[in-house]
């Protein structure tokens, strides 16, 4: 896969001003707002892109809007209204995909879009085969694992991910996320589906219904969670004693807050997320959300921040400017998913799979979840 690729050159890396869009009568709006995912990872937006961006501009506000867990439902109903109250919004590639094929977000031209890197490569090439959908312009790579409380563990704290299906060494409550994303592999991995074989036995009836006998040994114990900021909240507040969440998010509850909660890396699932344009904005608002993008996508800014949480930047050019945490005084680089030390035993999400059968097994997970 060509994403394994870009990924492991920006691994390498990270281990070792203005511009001006208008429309045809020179007319930008003054507002926007973004759909983002709340918490840490939000408040990383708003430090690194925005508030630099509304310094810039004097005049200029943008609102946050935390529904990107619900982007593609939110997005499908305001098309159909012909409403669209969103100018930018953060999704994971698979969602940019499904709305691309929807024709819901705008086709992209990278090179025409989005700023260079300082050594004149064009960002075409510095995003690479980050670029998964011709409306998707990346910003982070990350990665879905899970995280567990120190002090209920026990002497021998867990290693594997199988050990989240093991109540026997770890009684307790898990956070797991309420969609089939993720739970779906785990739970086929740890029935005993080789990892190169998990997709192909995800796309028959006979393998989705093997992933949730096998999720059905811990339903009783789990508590299920929309919002990234969940699973940090109840493993700070002890009320499980393991759960998944966005390594960024684990972050800031271990290093930021100071909880007694450890990482386990072991398969975690390494994913993009990145900006779609909504298709169909009025010629002012797509003005100022191309000056806005072209800014918050560029090398520096992409940076910086990683200066707030432990997310890969998607530029190549970006990884080598990785330094240390902007309060903590950290090196970041050791806490990024994609550093040697964390990617011994990683499982590649597979974001086209999902976009042709996101629906069909997101209604089956769903009616399970309710017997």
């Amino acid at each position: 896969m060509k994403f394994t690729t870009t990924l492991l050159a920006t691994s390498a890396l990270i281990g070792a001003g203005t511009f001006a869009f208008a429309d045809a009568h020179g007319n930008m709006a003054n507002e926007m707002t973004l759909v983002s995912w709340g918490g840490a990872y939000q408040a990383s937006q708003d430090k690194a892109y925005l508030q630099p961006y509304l310094e810039n501009n004097p005049g200029v506000t943008g609102v946050w809007d935390e529904s990107s867990n619900e982007a593609v439902a939110k997005l499908r109903a305001m098309n159909e209204a012909g409403n669209i109250t969103w100018d930018l919004v953060d999704v994971v590639a698979a969602d940019a995909i499904r709305l691309c094929d929807e024709g819901l977000a705008m086709e992209i031209d990278a090179d025409e879009m989005l700023a260079d890197a300082p050594d004149g490569t064009p960002a075409s090439e510095d995003f690479g085969d980050l670029l998964v959908s011709d409306c998707f312009i990346p910003q982070i790579v990350y990665s879905t694992t899970f995280g567990y409380r120190t002090d209920m563990v026990g002497d021998t704290p867990p290693t594997k991910i199988c050990d989240v299906f093991d109540l026997e060494a770890y009684p307790g409550k898990r956070a797991l996320e309420k969609r089939p994303i993720n739970n779906m592999e785990w739970a086929l991995l740890c029935d005993g589906v080789a990892k190169d074989e998990v997709y192909d036995v995800l796309a028959t009836p006979e393998g989705q219904e093997k992933a949730l006998a096998k999720l059905d040994t811990i339903k009783d114990n789990v508590i299920w969670w929309s919002a990234g900021a969940d699973t940090p909240q109840l493993l700070a507040d002890g009320e499980v004693v393991m759960g998944s969440t966005y390594n960024g998010r684990l972050f800031s509850v271990i290093e930021e807050q100071k909880q007694p909660v450890a990482m386990l890396w072991d398969a975690q699932v390494f994913d993009l997320d990145g900006w779609i344009i909504p298709a169909g904005l009025p010629a002012d608002r797509l003005a100022r959300v191309k000056d806005f993008v072209k800014f918050a996508t560029d090398t520096q800014r992409l940076a910086d921040q990683s200066q707030y949480i432990s997310y890969g930047p998607a530029r190549l050019s970006s990884a080598p400017m990785v330094g240390k945490h902007a309060d903590l005084g950290i090196d970041m680089a050791p806490h990024m998913p994609t550093d040697p030390k964390n990617a011994t035993n990683t499982f590649l999400y597979n974001y086209e799979f999902w976009a042709d059968y996101r629906d069909d097994i997101d209604a089956k997970f769903q009616a399970w979840l309710a017997q």
